[in-house]
């Protein structure tokens, strides 16, 4: 059965940096679709992170590209299997060098934070009760 994928492209301004971020969350480079100027970085099996030096982001598109630590472009979202994961995700990107934003949100089925990376793209981690997505 097909399962459609999403790729989020990002730019950074420092990709050596970046890769090392997204270790240090836990995840892996993928080798086949890296190379000096790109960093593909898979989140799940249908998700992936693509990081672009800005010259290489340049070539996919003729808009400005934004300067993500002053303006925002899109907030990504990440489901965590526990409200413990989420915190988890959080506390290691922290210390990975990246920084809290926002407020926690906890409503009690549905618990998040949020963190900025390197070059400022807000990243959400979220859980959701399953019982609450249920019914």
């Amino acid at each position: 059965m097909y399962q459609q994928m999403i790729f989020v492209n990002l730019a950074t301004d420092d990709l050596d940096a970046s890769k090392k971020f997204f270790t240090e969350l836990g995840y892996t480079i993928n080798p086949q679709f890296s190379d000096d100027t790109t960093a593909s970085i898979p989140l799940s099996d249908t998700i992936v992170t693509m990081l672009h030096t800005r010259e290489k982001y340049a070539v996919f598109t003729k808009k400005e590209i934004v300067d993500s630590k002053r303006n925002s472009e899109v907030l990504l979202a990440l489901s965590a299997e526990s409200r413990e994961k989420v915190d988890e995700m959080v506390e290691k990107a922290v210390a990975a060098g990246g920084s809290v934003t926002g407020e926690t949100q906890d409503h009690g089925f549905m618990y998040g934070r949020a963190f900025e990376d390197l070059d400022g793209h807000t990243w959400e981690v979220v859980w959701m009760d399953p019982a609450a997505v249920q019914g």
